[in-house]
């Protein structure tokens, strides 16, 4: 089992930045890919940004160019990093990670961390 921690949203300004942490424990060797989904009200959840194991990245069109996933490879902490926030952005940002083999694939979310843009 895996479990989830999302911490580092809240309040920024247009344009302003925010950085958002995972934290991850368990049985994290069997993790494959790692991501970040946002669910605005109204909508749906969207993928936002994932990374694998071997280090590729993947972003929605909406954030490519302001937004960078990354992680520790020393430790367990996987971050979102948001420039040029606009308010296209606010969300409840979810942490994901996920198990992929031949027969079944694994899927573990954390609780949410929430962004809002206001000036």
């Amino acid at each position: 089992q895996v479990q989830l921690v999302e911490s580092g949203g809240g309040l920024a300004q247009p344009g302003g930045s925010l950085r958002l942490s995972c934290a991850a424990s368990g049985t994290i060797v069997l993790i494959n890919v790692m991501g970040w989904f946002r669910q605005a009200p109204g909508k749906q959840r969207e993928l936002v940004a994932s990374i694998t194991t071997g280090g590729s990245t993947n972003y929605a069109d909406s954030v490519k160019g302001r937004f960078t996933i990354s992680r520790d490879r020393v430790k367990n902490p996987v971050y979102l990093q948001m420039h040029s926030l606009n308010p296209g952005d606010p969300a409840v940002y979810y942490c994901s990670a996920h198990r992929l083999s031949p027969t079944k694939i694994y899927d573990y979310w954390g609780q949410g961390t929430q962004v809002t843009v206001s000036s």
